[in-house]
């Protein structure tokens, strides 16, 4: 009798989250897509044959749901984090509390594998309040569960992303572009590269061997981090030109001075949307790259897309005509 592998993923209905479900669906396992709004996951059905991809409610910031989707799992993916503090919850409910809330219970279930999904400049000890967040979260995950992975990429790139298509998008409007830390450096990450490393840690994958016979996840990566970076280093002004050039709306650009970019700041933060924040704005001013020596792609025998070669695909929409 076959039986299948059971995965859960936190955040499933996400922009990474909907890749990582694809891809778990297509290496077998039963797919337990676990988010406050299981309704937007109804589509994610169509990933897998009948009944292997599950959506069910489940909420990282509530234990007796939680307890629930990672019973019986042999994989866990977290991959739940906010930009800004919301209504319900801010970062230390969500980055840390909820982080520590996954380990503990992934290793009181006896769960194999357990994917934690950060992000580059997470240090308890950071400037901003979501990278000390997202680093204490680092320390809690180890602390409950010392095997477990870590995947800090940098800015993710797609066709559903708020990134590029926001600048996009406000290309076609505005006759000059502001642009905040202009000169900061980022290290733009495809979202299908992001989804296929979380794919080939939990297969079990070394540095371009394939896959080691009787060996797990735990078994090649147990305690690692890994730091996920696309194949190019980018200013942060030279890469917004680029974007409004690839949409078909060329504009100049005007580095906001750090003075006016605080007090528009704490302006816009207050108003719906949270369009820009001054913990947003302080980690616009630090680079966003992978941190020599460190794990990334490569070591899992994976060649990033560029932005280059991605992103003109789906920016074309915003092109006039």
């Amino acid at each position: 009798m076959d039986i299948r592998k059971v995965a859960t993923v936190f955040g499933g209905t996400g922009f990474v989250g909907r890749y990582v479900v694809a891809r778990l669906a297509r290496d077998g396992y039963v797919v337990r897509v676990a988010s406050r709004r299981p309704d937007r996951a109804a589509g994610m059905r169509l990933f897998g044959d009948v009944g292997q991809v599950v959506p069910l409610y489940a909420s990282v910031l509530e234990e007796r749901s939680s307890v629930a989707a990672i019973e019986g799992s042999d994989l866990v993916v977290n991959l739940v984090g906010i930009l800004a503090p919301g209504r319900h919850a801010g970062f230390t409910a969500v980055h840390v509390d909820a982080a520590a809330r996954v380990a503990r219970l992934c290793a009181s279930a006896g769960v194999g594998a357990l994917v934690h999904m950060s992000a580059i400049g997470a240090d308890p000890d950071g400037i901003s309040d979501y990278g000390r967040s997202k680093g204490q979260g680092e320390v809690e995950v180890q602390r409950h569960m010392a095997e477990a992975v870590i995947v800090r990429p940098s800015i993710i790139f797609g066709a559903e992303d708020h990134f590029t298509n926001m600048f996009a998008a406000m290309a076609r409007y505005l006759p000059v572009m502001p642009v905040y830390g202009g000169m900061t450096r980022f290290q733009p990450v495809h979202v299908a590269d992001v989804a296929e490393a979380i794919r080939r840690i939990a297969r079990g994958l070394g540095r371009g061997a394939g896959v080691v016979e009787g060996s797990s996840a735990e078994d090649i990566f147990a305690g690692s981090i890994f730091e996920l970076g696309g194949p190019r280093v980018w200013r942060m002004q030279d890469m917004v030109r680029w974007i409004m050039r690839a949409a078909g709306h060329p504009r100049r650009v005007f580095a906001v001075p750090p003075w006016l970019a605080r007090i528009q700041a704490s302006c816009l933060e207050h108003l719906p949307g949270r369009m820009l924040t001054r913990d947003q704005l302080s980690m616009l001013y630090v680079d966003n790259v992978v941190a020599p020596g460190m794990r990334g792609l490569a070591h899992l025998g994976i060649s990033p897309l560029s932005l280059e070669i991605a992103a003109p695909q789906y920016l074309a929409r915003f092109r006039s005509a």
